[in-house]
């Protein structure tokens, strides 16, 4: 991969940051990677985030996709990468959170510090088949939460209503019951 300087070298700094800020062992049990804790839940209202979310980006299998394409349901954004002891926890879960709750909502995995095949290869591990975007290069859907309820730390899920704002945001591993709450908040939100 080539960096190159300007805009690309500042979300590129912007990734590792986030990156380096978040992803630690903590909250996991020794010896496994078992979370014993649930990550910091915010939930916001309407009045705090007016304005929908906009990002247009490329899937791993290179279809494009923008926000407005996820309209109408409820978006759970999940920002990962491969090696990061949480994230690899709760892949499971929120893969089967995805399925379960396919009616009322959409995922997307947002991959922050990988090579394509290294995403690939997490994505094969853990049998997720929701969709998945490398933000690497261009930080277009770190930089779309950014002005809103951005991602500060590596996992973060976000929750998005049918309107594409922001309703709820966890900082580290997610419990399924909680997301599983926060998607039926954010699917009534008018």
């Amino acid at each position: 991969m080539t960096r190159r300087g300007g805009p690309i070298a500042v979300l590129a700094g912007l990734a590792v940051a986030l990156v380096a800020s978040g992803c630690t062992s903590q909250g996991l049990s020794q010896g496994d990677l078992t979370p014993s804790g649930a990550g910091q839940v915010t939930e916001y209202s309407v009045a705090q985030s007016r304005s929908p979310v906009k990002f247009s980006t490329s899937l791993l299998d290179g279809s494009k996709r923008t926000a407005e394409d996820y309209r109408g349901k409820v978006l759970v954004v999940n920002f990962w990468y491969a090696s990061c002891p949480p994230c690899r926890a709760e892949a499971n879960d929120l893969q089967k959170l995805s399925v379960e709750n396919a009616s009322t909502s959409t995922f997307l995995g947002v991959d922050v510090r990988d090579d394509d095949q290294t995403a690939a290869a997490f994505l094969r591990t853990f049998k997720v088949r929701y969709d998945t975007v490398s933000d690497v290069e261009t930080g277009a859907v770190q930089l779309a939460f950014a002005g809103t309820r951005g991602p500060n730390a590596t996992p973060t899920t976000i929750v998005v209503d049918p309107r594409g704002r922001v309703s709820a945001r966890i900082l580290g591993g997610i419990d399924p019951s909680t997301l599983r709450s926060l998607i039926k908040t954010a699917a009534t939100r008018t």
